[in-house]
């Protein structure tokens, strides 16, 4: 899953990963300081780069629940919050040793159905998520987000009440379905178990949601067709220009090209540009992106609307 949302363009900013063992140095790992998810090792899954920031005796069922609600200790570094908003899609993708409404951490604590309801409860409250895309990997998986009761969460499991859970694959690198054509390749003989869906809480109808909605880095792109300050001339200037069109633009005291100019023939962008808006309409990290290059001149906007993804791998 790591590996996923990393090639799929989520850094590793927008990565929260929880691992309860460090498997690769474990005494038991065959192929110390590797972790492959086959046994013909393809793809060393640890291998470089890969920056884990609940480890060990820090993933616990109280530190997961302070990330998603924002209950964290002043002293919580960037990496291990969840800093996110009301345009945020999350994916929050959990695995290990469950049960009937619980899942257990470390072999020594559980989060219970109830907990993690109350938690997106909070998060909903507290504008913290547009969208939550809810995956766990666990036997009885599907009872997990039975108490859900919150907007705009879209659940998934591995398996019904009663039923274990097996590892499968069939992966698709260049894919581009939906999410109604992930949901539509389960199929419980191959899998030996029957997955889950729950869908009533989402407000979008799944064969127009995009798996990369939530796995990957979204750019949307806008028209407009408004006029902007920015390109706009002072009236004065209009009078002056409309005599008077120089063929070589002039320079301001930093030696560039005016904003109300075209770097080539110095007429104004108004004349040129006119009919477009220049808006800022999505959110990074915390940051507005706001394209300044020619390109937005021509009113092409592209925000990178960059979900956030919480892997926990919460079984030692």
């Amino acid at each position: 899953m790591y590996r996923t949302v990393k090639r799929l363009g989520i850094p590793d900013s927008n990565i929260i990963l929880m691992l309860a063992d460090d498997v690769s140095c474990n005494s038991r790992n065959k192929y110390p300081a590797t972790v492959y998810n086959n046994a013909a090792r393809y793809l060393d899954l640890y291998g470089d780069n890969v920056e884990v920031d609940y480890r060990g005796y820090e993933v616990t069922v109280e530190n997961f629940i302070r990330m998603l609600t924002g209950r964290v200790s002043p002293s919580t570094p960037r990496s291990k919050r969840l800093l996110s908003d009301d345009r945020s899609n999350i994916l929050v993708y959990m695995t290990g040793h469950g049960g009937d409404e619980f899942l257990k951490f470390q072999d020594a604590e559980e989060v219970s159905a109830y907990d993690l309801a109350d938690a997106f409860k909070q998060m909903w409250e507290k504008k913290r998520y547009n969208e939550i895309l809810f995956m766990i990997d666990t036997c009885q998986a599907n009872t997990m987000y039975s108490q859900f009761d919150s907007p705009n969460i879209l659940a998934t499991g591995s398996s019904k009440l009663g039923e274990n859970s097996y590892s499968a694959k069939n992966i698709d690198m260049t894919s581009n379905k939906t999410l109604k054509d992930l949901f539509d390749t389960y199929d419980p003989e191959k899998i030996s178990s029957h997955p889950g869906i729950r869908s009533d809480l989402f407000s979008r109808p799944l064969d127009k949601v995009k798996v990369t909605d939530f796995f990957g880095n979204v750019q949307n792109v806008e028209l407009t067709r408004q006029q902007s300050p920015l390109v706009e001339s002072d009236e004065d200037d209009e009078d002056e220009e409309d005599e008077t069109h120089p063929t070589n633009p002039t320079l301001n005291q930093h030696g560039m090209v005016g904003l109300n100019q075209t770097p080539t023939t110095g007429e104004p962008l108004a004349e040129v540009y006119g009919s477009f808006e220049v808006k800022r309409i999505g959110k990074k990290t915390g940051s507005w992106f706001e394209m300044t290059t020619p390109s937005a001149m021509f009113g092409i906007l592209i925000t990178a609307v960059i979900g956030y993804v919480i892997s926990a791998a919460v079984c030692a």
